[in-house]
């Protein structure tokens, strides 16, 4: 039975007072917090990722960030609004961070991996590569760094922005004279076959 120094029980105490204790570094009264807590913590968390898993992790997390900042709560009574607001944001920044990793059993993989093209279109396709490929080569040094980013690596416009220093406008001008250019020196290269 968990008990604090006044000798009440840590489930008799208001979520005020625990906050308040875990504040003074009270290990149970944390772990109390994190009793009452951690269901609609995990609801919220499975609401935003949309994985159980990675819901469970994100609570984890979000309980492990409520430890270390408990100490900047100004208002104990308000614990259960912020940690809802950790969640909300750690949950943007695990999806973000996340967007492109995606998980499939094997069967799922190989039956999205068999290609049903003939040897003539896999040789085409492979010739119309190679030959983006070289016409890529061929533009300026901007323009090669920008349709690199944005369509070998998947990048978001707003990477893109942070990675050239430069606003999304700009990132979304770049690409659209990069994407004319690339599609002119591929009619000059079909012109010329």
């Amino acid at each position: 039975m968990d008990t604090n120094s006044a000798g009440l029980e840590m489930t008799e105490l208001t979520v005020a007072q625990l906050v308040v204790l875990a504040q003074d570094n009270d290990r149970e009264a944390f772990g109390e917090l994190f009793q009452r807590y951690r269901p609609a913590i995990v609801a919220g968390a499975m609401n935003r990722v949309r994985n159980a898993d990675e819901a469970d992790e994100l609570a984890q997390d979000v309980f492990i960030q409520a430890m270390q900042k408990i100490g900047q709560l100004r208002t104990p009574e308000a614990f259960g609004g912020w940690l809802r607001q950790i969640v909300h944001r750690m949950a943007i920044n695990r999806v973000t961070r996340n967007r492109g990793a995606v998980s499939c059993d094997p069967e799922t993989l190989e039956a999205t991996c068999a290609s049903d093209l003939s040897p003539d279109q896999v040789v085409s396709d492979q010739e119309r590569a190679e030959a983006v490929r070289d016409s890529i080569d061929q533009l300026c040094d901007l323009d090669q760094e920008t349709l690199t980013a944005f369509y070998l690596r998947g990048q978001t416009l707003i990477e893109m922005s942070n990675q050239f220093d430069a606003p999304i406008g700009t990132i979304k001008r770049r690409l659209h004279v990069a994407r004319k250019r690339l599609a002119q020196r591929m009619d000059s290269l079909q012109a010329a076959v």
